[in-house]
């Protein structure tokens, strides 16, 4: 298996867990407010790290100097997406929050032409149209359509798009920063959010184990492994073909609600997982066959 499709492979993990998102936040019952559980759950996953650390024999001091860029990069994908996020979802529906949102898949596509050695190609594109069209579908439902006034968290919205796109295709740029130093970028976002916990929320804390565990579960996967396997993958996967299967996140969250009751199946699944399911095919087919290809020119 090649190293590039390795760190792709290691780079779909965060797709699953991301996919638990939805179920797992329904676990807390939506009592905690937004940055707390931000706070929370960032915490968890910065824990996380330092048990690594310290199975390694040290406390990860060596993986906090770290160029600007990385940082600038790490804290203002986790905290400012989730920022933008959370604001959005205060001043706009949040269907149609969500809807606009999850172009950052269909932007990774389209940014990622601009990195070095990386090539437009038009399955790539159309993959991620198609895919995008049945996330829209899925995500779409019970939506009242755009309407003007709440124009600010639509742009709120597009700007948690393009920071997440943005972050996942300029890490190719510091490929060369570890993993382990997006603990430190866990730890930092924690605190920015415990700060704005402070200054706009109450504190709830989760009253029953069925709220404590979907709290750890977020922390240990959707927020914590997840991360830590995206910043693997997006730094030395292949990255368009990431942007693509990460359509499959809400086609995951939304199998995952019906399996467990919390939701209802409806045709419109039906029809947005086949859109999915067929923009990851096409566009793992061109990954597929430039491999080949690649191959074939090594042999010879």
């Amino acid at each position: 298996m090649s190293a590039t499709l390795n760190a792709t492979l290691i780079g779909t993990v965060s797709i699953w867990l991301w996919g638990a998102l939805a179920l797992l936040t329904r676990l807390t019952e939506g009592r905690i407010p937004p940055f707390q559980l931000l706070a929370m759950t960032f915490a968890l996953a910065f824990l996380l790290m330092c048990g690594k650390w310290w199975r390694e024999g040290h406390l990860g001091l060596k993986h906090l100097r770290q160029p600007p860029l990385a940082w600038l990069l790490g804290v203002g994908g986790y905290f400012g997406y989730h920022f933008c996020y959370f604001l959005a979802m205060s001043q706009a529906p949040a269907v149609e929050v969500s809807l606009l949102a999850y172009l950052w898949p269909l932007l990774i596509v389209l940014f990622s032409t601009l990195l070095p050695g990386h090539h437009f190609y038009l399955r790539h594109l159309s993959g991620a149209l198609l895919a995008l069209l049945g996330c829209w579908l899925l995500v779409g439902r019970g939506g009242t359509g755009f309407a003007w006034q709440y124009l600010d968290g639509y742009l709120l919205a597009l700007a948690c798009a393009l920071i997440w796109s943005s972050y996942s295709v300029a890490s190719r740029l510091v490929s060369h920063v570890p993993t382990d130093a997006a603990g430190w970028f866990c730890g930092v976002t924690a605190l920015l959010a415990l700060l704005c916990h402070w200054q706009f929320e109450q504190t709830v804390w989760p009253d029953s184990g069925t709220q404590w565990l979907g709290v750890i579960g977020l922390g240990l996967g959707p927020v914590g492994i997840a991360f830590f396997t995206w910043d693997h993958g997006v730094k030395r996967g292949d990255l368009q073909l990431l942007g693509v299967l990460a359509y499959a996140a809400p086609l995951i969250s939304v199998v995952l609600l019906v399996l467990t009751g919390l939701a209802d199946s409806s045709s419109e699944i039906w029809w947005a997982s086949a859109a999915i399911v067929a923009g990851s095919l096409l566009a793992g087919w061109q990954t597929g066959r430039r491999t080949a290809e690649k191959q074939e020119v090594s042999a010879s």
